[in-house]
Formats: structure tokens, C-alpha cells, sequence
């Protein structure tokens, strides 16, 4: 109970300033956990959407789903209490974990702890900055399209998004969004993303498919040699968007000294075609809108503009004008790029790419949903432009995780982003464990931390 209490020190302290936890729960002093596991007694917190909590509220950062609660318990937070994880609250996300941004209409805004001028990203944007502050060690994140990683990159943080079925949906949603979504955490080292693989890792009845097993825990990867890899390495842009030059220093620093550990460097360029690329995330974004009618309907509620904001009020009216063959086009679409990206990556045992072309950006403009401004086609394409070198591995369904390895000159950090072969998390456990040997990042914390002041 004493890492609850200092959790909730922590919290009083920091969060009305960057505004990451929109509930401490006041049963926090009793929540269950077990009293054994690798996690005994650590403070945790849910994100706002995905994975489940039984009669606690999931408002899925919307005003259309305000009150509601889940009357289901997810695998992933049975895990947590069985590893003896606490979870103490829910954190905030942007409205239906559309926009990598930090703001909703229902929650305000959540500020980065290294500039409260600047996006905590998202859509895992509470639990990251809610971590980095110094609230929780450790906290759940979801990434359908990049929202564990964006977060993890802009503020200073572990990421992982692990390969398609690693981690069960169940046993509501064991496919979500094609086997695009997954849960896992956001936390501060490698240690703690190895020890998360084996509390959350493993099958379900129910599962769509089982993934290839480890050979052994992911803990014990971290005292095993790497060995020697080919390494794809991306320093030209995927998107539209430009690399920022400081987040290009840092890849090619981070190249050279992989270079130096004895890895095989090779430049590539983008394996995969921008504009099918922007069609899989408009399609796939307007067939979860369509479902948005039957919540609605069973609240008893509108869709207007007073529950959704601008942009997802107006992807759902997208949505609507859908033909019947447009879920079959977006399969279709999906499996033409997994094929043409694996072609082109095939010979690689791991890939080096920034996590985001830029630092952490200014809230607010065309990147969120609370943009009255932007069409539906325009949020969409711009949104593929800045996070085109995340997403593309949601589609082949490869783990990837970002590491807090450079900082720009005015002090904000910058995460890059190490690929891996699909259900291969052990070599980016020990290629992760490598470069925060070799380039230690606990030394460099936000200005805004509990106990800092």
C-alpha cells in the first residue's frame, strides 16, 4: 500500500498540471492484486480505451460514451492483477484513439512534462505522460496505428508495440481492427518492457490465431548475446512529412553506432506506396466509424455535433456513404502492401527508423480531431504523413518498439524506432538492451516530475 500512497502524492502533486489521469480511482487503497509476481505492489494505470476494466468507466475520450461503463474484464488486466499490478486509474486519450495528439473536447488537454506547450502525442497520451512525470512506473497503452510508439518518442519513454498476436484481445476484442490494434504498456527501461512481454504475453481461447512461443522468458533475453544482424536503416522520409534534422542526426548517430557493435548497415527507402498506404488507414478508419450508429443507439444517444468532435463527426458521415464492397477493398488493399512490404524487407533482421519525423509538436492544427477546419480526407492524409513510419508495421503486424535515445538542443526528446522480424520480440529485447547500455537514458528527466520541486 505504500507504492499506492506515494502514486497518489504523485498524482495530487503533478497531474493538475499536465492533466494524464482523468480518474484516480477512490478504491484505489483496495484494488486487487496479487500479493507475488514480478510486478508486486506497482502503481498502474488504464488507458481510457481498448482493454477493459469490469464496472470501471471507459468513456473512450468522447462525450457519446460519457458515463459508461464495461461490464467486461479483459485478459490484459487479469494478467496485470495476476502479476500483482495495481491499477489505480484511467488516463486520457484522444477521442476514440483517432488523433496522436493530446486534447479532446470531454478531457482538455494533456500536456508533454518536458514543455506543457507541447503534445504529449497519443493516442496512449495520458498514460505517457503520466509515466514520464514520475506518477506510475509503468502504465497500459494501446497502438493501432502508432499509439504506444508516438507517445513513447515525444515524451521520452519505452515503447513497444509487439507483433500481432502476442498479446490477446480477449475476450472481447481478440481481432481488433483487423489484428492492427494491441495492447501493452509504456514504461521507463528495457528490464520493464521484458518483464511486461511475459505477463502479458500468451494465447486465449477464442484467439483468431496463435503466434509462435518464445524459447524462454523475456527476462532471460536480456543476459544473452545479440549476435551479429542486418540492419535496414531509414534516413530518407516515408511520407510527406520531412525528417527534422536533429531527429535525422540521431538516426544516423544511432546507425553508426550499431556499425560500431559489429551490425551490417544498409540504407533503404520506403518498402511500401504512400497513397495505398493512406487508403488502408481512411478505409479502415471509416469502417470503425460505422459501427458508432448501434453504440449510440443503445445509449440512447445522438451522433451530432454535440458528442463527437468535428473530425470524427465527419469521418462518421464519411462512413455512411460507403459501398458494400468497401470492407473487401480494404482487405484487399491490406494484404498488397503486407506482401510488398515484406518483399522489400525480407533480407533484414531489424530495421532502424526514426519514430517520428519531428520532436513533440505544438497542441492543436490539423493533426486533431478537434479541428473544426480540416475535412475528413485532409485529417487522414495528413495524419498517414507524420506517423508513416509507424502504422505501415501495425498492417504487417511486426513488433517495434521506441527508444528514448537523443534529445533535440532545446532539450525535448527524440525517440527512434528499432523493427523487428514478425513474433521476433527476443531480438528486440537484446538490441534494445544494447543501445540503453550503451546510450543510457534515466539520467535525462522532465522538468515537471513529482518530487522534482
Amino acid at each position: 500500500m505504500e507504492l499506492t500512497r506515494l502514486a497518489r502524492e504523485a498524482h495530487d502533486e503533478i497531474n493538475p498540471r499536465i492533466n494524464a489521469v482523468i480518474e484516480f480511482y477512490e478504491d484505489a487503497e483496495t484494488v486487487a492484486g496479487a500479493d507475488a509476481g514480478p510486478f508486486h505492489g506497482v502503481p498502474f494505470l488504464r488507458k481510457d480505451t481498448g482493454a477493459t476494466e469490469a464496472g470501471r468507466l471507459q468513456e473512450r475520450g468522447s462525450r457519446l460514451f460519457k458515463g459508461c461503463r464495461s461490464d467486461t474484464d479483459s485478459y490484459f488486466f487479469r494478467r496485470a492483477r495476476g502479476a500483482g499490478l495495481r491499477t489505480l486509474g484511467r488516463t486520457t486519450t484522444p477521442e476514440l484513439g483517432t488523433s496522436g495528439m493530446s486534447e479532446t473536447i470531454l478531457n482538455g488537454i494533456t500536456g508533454n512534462p518536458w514543455n506543457l506547450e507541447r503534445s504529449a502525442g497519443g493516442s496512449s497520451a495520458g498514460a505517457a505522460a503520466a509515466v514520464a512525470a514520475g506518477i506510475v512506473p509503468i502504465a497500459h497503452g494501446g497502438d493501432g496505428g502508432g499509439s504506444i510508439r508516438i507517445p513513447a518518442s515525444w515524451c521520452g519513454l519505452v515503447g513497444l508495440n509487439p507483433s500481432r498476436g502476442r498479446i490477446s484481445g480477449g475476450p472481447d476484442r481478440q481481432d481488433p481492427i483487423f489484428g492492427l490494434g494491441r495492447q501493452f504498456v509504456l514504461c521507463r527501461t528495457v528490464r520493464d518492457m521484458a518483464a511486461a512481454l511475459d505477463v502479458f504475453s500468451g494465447p486465449h481461447p477464442g484467439d483468431p490465431f496463435i503466434i509462435v512461443q518464445p524459447n524462454r522468458p523475456y527476462v532471460e533475453e536480456l543476459s544473452r548475446p545479440t549476435g551479429t544482424l542486418r540492419v535496414g536503416v531509414a534516413r530518407t522520409k516515408w511520407g510527406a512529412v520531412e525528417i527534422e534534422p536533429e531527429v535525422l542526426q540521431a538516426v544516423e548517430s544511432t546507425a553508426f553506432l550499431l556499425e560500431e557493435m559489429g551490425h551490417t548497415i544498409i540504407d533503404i527507402d520506403a518498402p511500401y506506396e504512400v497513397d495505398e498506404y493512406c487508403k488502408i488507414w481512411f478505409g479502415l478508419t471509416n469502417l470503425g466509424r460505422s459501427s458508432l450508429e448501434k453504440a449510440a443507439q443503445a445509449m440512447g444517444r445522438s451522433i451530432d455535433a454535440d458528442t463527437l468532435e468535428p473530425v470524427n463527426l465527419k469521418l462518421y458521415e464519411h462512413s455512411r456513404t460507403l459501398s458494400l464492397s468497401h470492407s473487401a477493398d480494404v482487405h484487399e488493399a491490406i494484404r498488397r502492401t503486407r506482401l510488398r512490404v515484406g518483399e522489400a524487407i525480407s533480407d533484414f533482421d531489424i530495421l532502424l527508423t526514426p519514430t517520428m519525423p519531428t520532436v513533440a509538436l505544438p497542441h492543436g492544427g490539423i493533426y486533431c480531431a478537434t479541428n473544426p477546419t480540416s475535412t475528413a480526407e485532409e485529417f487522414m492524409e495528413a495524419d498517414a504523413a507524420l506517423y508513416s513510419q509507424l502504422g505501415i508495421f501495425n498492417v504487417t503486424g511486426q513488433p517495434s518498439v521506441s527508444l528514448p535515445l537523443a534529445q533535440s538542443a532545446n532539450g525535448l526528446p527524440i525517440g527512434l524506432q528499432i523493427v523487428g522480424r514478425f513474433s521476433d520480440e527476443a531480438t528486440l529485447v537484446r538490441v534494445a538492451r544494447d543501445l540503453e547500455q550503451a546510450r543510457p537514458w534515466s539520467h535525462r528527466r522532465p522538468s515537471i516530475r513529482a518530487g522534482s520541486y
